[in-house]
Order: C-alpha cells, then sequence, then structure tokens
C-alpha cells in the first residue's frame, strides 16, 4: 500500500533505504528493444516494467521521458507503468520528464496532466517563462517541481551562461529563485547537467541542501568522481544521478533484465565509492 508523502520525503527515505543516488530513466526505443519483444503488442510495458521491477532495490528514482511514450501513441503504458511502480515498489518516487513550459490555463492543464493523469510525484519544467510558468504546479503542494537549471546538453549555453549587468549568470539566477521566492510549497529542485561540474558546485553554493537531478552519466559521458564531489550535500546525499540508456540497453538478449540490474549495481556502488572518498 503507498501511503502519500511530499516527494522530498520519498526522495530522503529512498536515498537512505537503498543506499542510492542512482535515478534509472526510462526512454525506450523500440527499435533497440529485445528481439523477442519486438513484435509484441505490448512491448514498452514489459520491458520497462522487467527493468523496473529488476533494478528497484539499487534507485533512488524513476524517471520516464513522456515523449518515448507518447511519439508511439503509448501514453496509457506510461500511465500503467507509473501506476506499477507505484502498486510493486511505493516507496520510489516517479519523476515525469516533460520539460514542461507555458503560462495561464495551459499551466494548469499541464500540471493536471503530470500530477492527476500520470499520477507522478515529480515533474521537470521549463522556467524561462517566469514564475506565472510554474505557479500552477504548487497547487499541488506535495509534489516535486523539477526547473531546469544548467542543462547537459552544449547548446544549454547559448542562453544559460548570459550574464546580467551585475555580472549573475541567468542559470545562476534561476538557481538562486528556485531557492528562495519560487519554492512555495519547499518542494522545488533543480536539473543541473553532469557534463558541467563547475557549475553543479556552483548551483549547490546557491541552493544549500535542494535536491539537485543530474543526468549525463552514463553514455553522455558525465564524470562520476567530479559529478559527486561538485553537488553532494555535507551528509553525501542531495543528489539524483540519472542514468539511462546504459542501464535500459546492457544487454539485448532475453536476459536485459539481469543485464540492466547489473548495469545498475555497478552504477550506484561506483557513484557510493565516491560519496565515501569524499566524505568530509
Amino acid at each position: 500500500m503507498r501511503i502519500m508523502e511530499s516527494f522530498t520525503e520519498m526522495l530522503s527515505a529512498a536515498w537512505d533505504k537503498n543506499d542510492s543516488l542512482l535515478c534509472v530513466g526510462l526512454d525506450p526505443d523500440p527499435a533497440r528493444l529485445p528481439a523477442h519483444l519486438r513484435e509484441q503488442p505490448d512491448a514498452l510495458f514489459q520491458f520497462c516494467a522487467a527493468i523496473i521491477d529488476a533494478t528497484a532495490p539499487l534507485v533512488c528514482a524513476f524517471k520516464p521521458q513522456i515523449a518515448y511514450f507518447a511519439a508511439h501513441r503509448a501514453e496509457e503504458t506510461l500511465e500503467r507503468l507509473i501506476a506499477h511502480i507505484h502498486a510493486q515498489h511505493p516507496d520510489i518516487p516517479v519523476i515525469l520528464d516533460a520539460k514542461r513550459g507555458d503560462i495561464g490555463a495551459t499551466a494548469q492543464q499541464y500540471a493536471r496532466e503530470a500530477f492527476m493523469r500520470y499520477q507522478a510525484d515529480a515533474v521537470t519544467l521549463n522556467p524561462y517563462m517566469g514564475l506565472d510558468s510554474i505557479a500552477p504546479y504548487f497547487d499541488y503542494p506535495e509534489k516535486g517541481v523539477i526547473l531546469l537549471c544548467r542543462t547537459s546538453n552544449p547548446g544549454g549555453s547559448d542562453l544559460q551562461f548570459m550574464e546580467s549587468r551585475d555580472g549573475e549568470k541567468l542559470f545562476e539566477r534561476v538557481a538562486r529563485l528556485a531557492a528562495g521566492t519560487w519554492n512555495q510549497t519547499g518542494q522545488c529542485a533543480l536539473v543541473v547537467g553532469a557534463t558541467f561540474p563547475v557549475e553543479i558546485a556552483r548551483v549547490r553554493a546557491l541552493v544549500g541542501d535542494m535536491p539537485l537531478l543530474v543526468p549525463g552519466i552514463g553514455a553522455q559521458g558525465g564524470d562520476i568522481a567530479a559529478t559527486v564531489k561538485a553537488g553532494k550535500t555535507a551528509d553525501g546525499r542531495g543528489l539524483i544521478l540519472n542514468s539511462s540508456r546504459a542501464i535500459l540497453y546492457a544487454g539485448e538478449g532475453e536476459n536485459y533484465a539481469t543485464a540492466a540490474f547489473n548495469a545498475a549495481q555497478q552504477t550506484r556502488d561506483a557513484i557510493n565509492r565516491e560519496v565515501l572518498q569524499t566524505a568530509d
């Protein structure tokens, strides 16, 4: 049975229970599914559910990316997968990776989609239209609001590194707002890419113990040691380190779930070694 808690409470409990800062991203590509699943009508669900069940003891969160389902008319599959996580692994929060960003009534509908339709515990948002583009999500005070801050893609620097007249960079401004006046429910978190450890350290300095969702380890090549050193909190927590492809596609045959477990375990343990080595 799932006991309703806030996103940050669930996350903190999962960090401790599973001794893990690892988040498994669910980005299923039908072309990359094991051959024995590709022709089955429920292939996406079977593939993801098996990986969820195999890796659940090793993670602090799951992060399904909505586009990988919507592009294949599989939104109902996504609903079922999130329901499966809630039923079978109720202590693990689900982050819906949607990167929504709009205002007014449209933002209200996007919030309803994330939290009522999909029943996600948190959602990623693009905050670059300002406070009124994220305010409707605070109407769900137990849910996590995870804002893009310093993203892992090279093109992120085109805008996020722009400086104001006083020398503050745009990503720094987002971090300060997210930790201050925007954090209306205490449920905000930020996305900061593992490919930029210097900026991770800067964001951590600005936001204190706020959770940081960090994509970019694994297939994107982010350095685990540098990321942990830059972003962990004093208690060795504070990070949600996402790996998607390196775990999802660790195996190609019928043992894909076992291969995903092994890859997740190796990644979780590598993260934990760095946490210990950088302990104060």
